[in-house]
């Protein structure tokens, strides 16, 4: 797949997303794109996995170049950015998830920002 068609598709997911959830989280495209299969992101969530990047099952340009697009279409769409914590489940302590092999601070960031509808002027907060 070129990039002209994985911007589009990578794109095609974020209104579905945002309305099933309230909110696009790159870990949702990543799982409705085909890449992370929900089992593999379980293992992960649960610690068992060291890294997420690991068991995306394309290169890193191509997870690269989704969380570019991504991320530029809902700063165009005026989306807020939120910066998300991701914690393992399960028993024992809560220990902070890894996506990256490197683990860099603004390669994390990037990938835990999820993108929220800004509030409209008269909506109160839940």
């Amino acid at each position: 797949m070129n990039h002209t068609e994985l911007h589009k598709k990578a794109l095609q997911t974020t209104g579905p997303l945002l309305e099933e959830k309230g909110y696009i989280a790159f870990v949702d495209i990543f799982m409705k794109l085909g890449y992370l299969d929900v089992v593999d992101y379980e293992k992960w969530r649960r610690g068992q996995i060291p890294y997420l990047e690991k068991v995306i099952k394309v290169n890193l340009k191509k997870i690269q170049f989704v969380l570019k697009s991504v991320r530029q279409n809902c700063e165009r769409g005026n989306l807020k950015a939120s910066g998300t914590v991701y914690k393992s489940w399960g028993k024992g302590p809560k220990k902070s998830l890894r996506f990256s092999k490197t683990g860099a601070q603004h390669i994390e960031e990037l990938y835990s920002t999820h993108y929220l509808r800004p509030k409209k002027p008269n909506e109160k907060s839940a």
